[in-house]
């Protein structure tokens, strides 16, 4: 894969955080943002789908089956989604700010090829995704699609059911086999809220503290998926 970057200097850190729904993603997130504020960090905090946009707000009554769209379409306005809040995620990091972000490219990939359609494979769907900003650390909430159903609020959206999820689970660990070595940390989730906030404090603050080694803001390339 090639290094594309976005030039900058002195910048934040990009940090994302995905897993199965009802992972602890949110919160965990939410807990981070506190956590790199009291250490002195300047933080932002980007949770997508962003619901209050345009966009958002169609994507927001798909997902609550309250409107149908082919799947195609709607992958690509999850993907528009995150293409219209990208260019304030690069300034705010050539800022200095770092930016937690909650799902990304690789969920949306991942959940409409899980869908099974022969058109809409992970290939194809990773597609609209290449030149957006790619992470300094993906985080891996991992755990079990049985466990997550346990967790309150389970099907209450679109893709919350067990057998939508295993496929998901497969399909982010082909993608992430895909992905450069060293972007993706997989933290097991199953644990105590505590513990696993403690193992993404320690990662984070390690990659806040890489970025300069790590150099300007790299974009994401085509994977042969």
């Amino acid at each position: 894969m090639s290094e594309n970057t976005i030039s900058g200097g002195t910048r934040g850190a990009l940090i994302v955080v995905e897993g199965l729904d009802r992972a602890g993603k949110s919160s965990q997130c939410e807990n981070l943002r506190d956590y790199l504020q009291e250490s002195g960090h300047s933080v932002k905090y980007v949770r997508f789908p962003d619901r209050t946009t345009a966009i958002g707000k169609l994507i927001d009554s798909y997902l609550r089956g309250q409107s149908q769209l082919d799947d195609h379409s709607i992958h690509l306005l999850f993907s528009a989604n995150r293409w219209e809040i990208a260019k304030v995620i690069e300034e705010d990091i050539a800022k200095g700010i770092t930016v937690i972000v909650d799902r990304y490219s690789y969920s949306g990939a991942v959940y409409s090829a899980a869908k099974g359609i022969p058109t809409l494979s992970l290939g194809w769907a990773w597609q609209p995704e290449v030149g957006l900003p790619r992470p300094d650390m993906c985080l891996f909430l991992r755990i079990s699609p049985t466990e997550a159903a346990k967790r309150g609020g389970f099907g209450v959206e679109r893709y919350e059911n067990e057998t939508m999820q295993s496929r998901v689970r497969e399909l982010f660990q082909t993608l992430f086999d895909l992905q450069p070595n060293g972007d993706i940390h997989v933290v097991n989730a199953g644990r105590s809220f505590q513990e696993v906030s403690e193992e993404i404090r320690g990662k984070a603050t390690d990659c806040i503290a890489r970025v300069e080694i790590i150099g300007p803001l790299r974009k994401f390339d085509m994977v042969a998926a």
